[in-house]
């Protein structure tokens, strides 16, 4: 399969994940952004809506190698990234790979295992390698983590560090749906169809061509300095302690390039910026304790920076 445009790319992919889900195409945009920005994303809801149908949906669409991890408080690291096993009668220790040997790992209730083994996850997040015995191994590429968690507040989880937070390029919600969506799974679970009848719609040659030609995608400089502004509002925010890294910045740039993709553009606009805000920095945001007491939402916080933070025009833009 060949295509030179990732808005083609797009369209196969999100026809495909919507004979499934139905209902929310802004969601899948969304998801099939984070995978063009070959970013991780992080799906959070309550139980039974939908988010690991969403993830494997999405990696089932790609045709390369789709693991799934299912995280328990049973978990260890190794499950993760794998084990050096010593084999007597070679007199030999091999390597046998962990899950996160894949392009899409799909981390189910993440926050359902240990602090301990939710970091065995930090080094392949960011750097697309594992070390395991001080040795180094690079996982295949495009490679993406698609984690879903239930709310924090639930029994039996645990809370995701800050600076794992921080490596999910996105988090997304994908709420509950409206009347016709739901009869649409109800009658599609009675009648035994679900993501594993789907097939993939694109090869990996075919999606790292898309994933190129989004980062060569036309980027204003007033577009970096309007993504800057944002961030840097959100650590200013009297209700934010620690608000958006450096990182954020980048990730809500490169979330930004992805969505304009998927509308079939190849250059930013700052409406770009401000459609994955929320998705991209509510997540990264940790409030101040009268915050929380208040009950103050982060993504209520990024609407307050976006309405305060001009854009820059659209005659200031070149392209």
């Amino acid at each position: 399969m060949s295509m030179s445009n990732a808005g083609e790319v797009y369209k196969l992919i999100s026809d495909n994940v919507q004979r499934v889900i139905r209902g929310k195409p802004e969601v899948v945009r969304l998801a099939i952004a984070a995978l063009f920005a070959e970013g991780h994303l992080l799906i959070e809801d309550v139980p039974g809506l939908g988010k690991t149908t969403l993830a494997r949906c999405l990696s089932r669409s790609i045709g390369g190698k789709m693991t799934r991890i299912q995280f328990t408080p049973d978990l260890l690291p190794g499950d993760i990234t794998g084990v050096t096993v010593y084999h007597q009668k070679d007199e030999r220790f091999a390597f046998h790979p962990g899950g996160i040997f894949a392009n899409i790992v799909v981390a189910d209730e993440i926050n359902r295992g240990t602090p301990k083994t939710q970091s065995a996850l930090l080094e392949v997040m960011a750097e697309r390698r594992v070390t395991v015995d001080s040795v180094g191994r690079e996982v295949p590429r495009p490679f993406l983590v698609v984690a879903t968690q239930n709310p924090i507040e639930m029994e039996g989880t645990y809370r995701l560090p800050e600076a794992q937070l921080d490596r999910f390029l996105m988090r997304l919600s994908v709420g509950y749906p409206d009347v016709d969506s739901e009869v649409f799974v109800i009658m599609s679970d009675c009648a035994g169809v679900s993501a594993d009848d789907l097939s993939p719609v694109v090869d990996i040659p075919t999606l790292q061509n898309a994933i190129a030609e989004v980062r060569g995608s036309y980027l204003d400089r007033e577009v970096c300095v309007y993504a800057a502004r944002l961030a840097g509002a959100t650590r200013e925010h009297s209700a934010v302690r620690f608000g958006a890294s450096p990182r954020g910045s980048i990730a809500l740039v490169r979330a930004a390039q992805a969505l304009a993709a998927t509308d079939g553009r190849h250059f930013v606009t700052p409406d770009d910026i401000k459609d994955v805000a929320v998705p991209v920095l509510a997540h990264r945001l940790v409030l101040t304790p009268e915050a929380e007491l208040n009950q103050r939402g982060t993504d209520e916080i990024i609407g307050e920076v976006l309405a305060a933070t001009p854009a820059p025009a659209a005659n200031a833009l070149g392209r």
